[in-house]
């Protein structure tokens, strides 16, 4: 029995492993990689299939004859760690051209050790850039109940590791919609469908400047 049952458990991994490794477009085989790399919020918890900002993307790629496609490693409740530590297998088999990284939220929420944070983005940058992959660092902020020293602190974190690690930075993922209840799904955590495109436009803002 238990060895029947770890033979599922490695099938069903290895199911959604492979599904992870799709790309979410199918353009030209010659396309270069996105690779967005976020957790809950990005890979489209609560919503339908397609209608997640990353969906979003790779539609307006197509949309713009531009030659990228999008994967889309996000996980559910993923934190800087946990993205760290499968970070060199996602370059591995995506070898995206671009990494948009979206990883934080979780941290905060959990109220994680800030410097802890920020050396795990800072080594996932480090190693995308060895890996010759332009990267976006998507910034986050939490709510003010966390204290003021801790909620500044988050949001200051990824403005520094932008500043030092050079490379572009968006903000907030939430920008212009966080204080509208009907922007959000019903635990008003996650953003609903009407909040996707506006997601992407704020992504977008840094992302289009590096498209060649």
């Amino acid at each position: 029995m238990s060895f029947m049952l770890n033979r599922r458990f490695f099938l069903m991994f290895s199911l959604v492993a492979a599904l992870l490794a799709l790309p979410i477009s199918a353009p030209a085989a010659s396309a270069k990689t996105i690779l967005v790399y976020g957790d809950s919020l990005s890979a489209g918890y609560g919503l339908a299939r397609g209608e997640d900002w990353a969906h979003l993307l790779a539609l307006r790629l197509q949309q713009k004859k531009l030659d990228y496609k999008v994967a889309n490693a996000s996980i559910s409740g993923e934190t800087t760690l946990g993205g760290l530590k499968r970070f060199d297998d996602a370059l591995r088999l995506h070898q995206p051209a671009i990494v948009i990284l979206a990883l934080g939220a979780n941290d905060g929420l959990r109220g994680a050790n800030l410097d802890t944070m920020r050396s795990n983005l800072e080594r996932m940058i480090d190693t995308a850039q060895r890996a010759k992959s332009r990267i976006i660092l998507v910034g986050m902020r939490i709510p003010p109940n966390y204290g003021r020293s801790y909620t500044d602190k988050f949001q200051s974190t990824f403005e520094v590791v932008a500043k030092t690690r050079r490379v572009p930075l968006v903000p907030f993922l939430l920008d212009g919609f966080a204080g509208r209840r009907d922007y959000f799904q019903a635990d008003n955590l996650h953003p609903a469908a009407i909040a996707q495109p506006r997601m992407l436009d704020t992504v977008w803002k840094s992302l289009a400047p590096i498209l060649k």
